[in-house]
């Protein structure tokens, strides 16, 4: 199994910019984190910054003060290569499955390898066949549940073989089958993987965890830890972090 890749925030932020009559509105406060564990579940209530933290990961949004680096890469000066080693499963799949046909939305993945046409083709179906879900080869992807869509996109993303697969509530609604579809596949990949989820059984698998609340870390470490400690927060038998502060978010 690969080596973890290393992931390096430094007094990284994010700023929502001022639109219209809407003030600005920091996302994602400075936040200095050292990722170097191969299984990392970001926890937390929602709207808190878990998104945004993974796409300031995948270079979907600049920070607007601080330093994000990947393997030592950094997306303003390093994108071509960034853009091979790092891969994002969306929360909302269906826009992220762009062909009109499962197989040939695998296959689309394919394309910067270069390989022949009947090389990308069996290596999407080796992808389908690996997940469980070669019969959904010739489907058509607008015809898919929630869960087929998901293990699709997520089929599409393992043939781009990304060193770091960045994943945003892979599990949100999905049946039992479907949940232990995916989850069983994001933690046997190959790539490092950093998952929001409010599946706590998924992060509960995860080597570290981090809990993240009105934009910031307020705790990093175990994940039975965390996941406790956040429990009780939700179920009001602890306050949430900066409630005794008044910086609650």
């Amino acid at each position: 199994m690969s080596s973890p890749v290393p992931v390096v925030l430094e007094r990284a932020a994010v700023t929502a910019p001022a639109v219209g009559g809407v003030a600005a509105r920091e996302l994602l406060s400075p936040t200095t984190l050292h990722l170097n564990d191969r299984r990392i579940a970001l926890i937390g209530a929602n709207g808190q910054g878990k998104t945004t933290l993974l796409r300031l990961l995948a270079g979907l949004v600049a920070p607007s003060s601080g330093s994000v680096s990947v393997a030592g890469l950094q997306w303003a000066r390093d994108a071509k290569a960034l853009r091979g080693a790092v891969g994002m499963l969306f929360a909302d799949t269906a826009a992220q499955l762009i062909m009109p046909v499962v197989q040939e939305d695998v296959e689309l993945s394919l394309r910067p390898r270069r390989l022949p046409r009947h090389e990308r083709r069996a290596e999407a179906l080796a992808q389908l066949r690996a997940l469980g879900i070669e019969r959904l080869a010739e489907r058509s992807v607008y015809e898919l549940s929630g869960g087929e869509r998901q293990l699709v996109a997520l089929a599409g993303l393992r043939a781009a073989a990304p060193r770091l697969l960045l994943a945003d509530e892979p599990t949100a609604a999905l049946d039992l089958v479907h949940r232990d579809s995916v989850a069983a596949a994001l933690l046997g990949s190959e790539a490092s993987l950093i998952v929001a989820t409010h599946d706590l059984e998924l992060a509960a698998e995860c080597e570290r965890a981090v809990w993240i609340h009105g934009g910031r870390v307020v705790a990093d470490g175990p994940p039975d830890e965390l996941i406790a400690a956040y429990r009780a927060s939700a179920r009001g038998l602890a306050p949430w972090p900066g409630a005794e502060t008044g910086a609650e978010a």
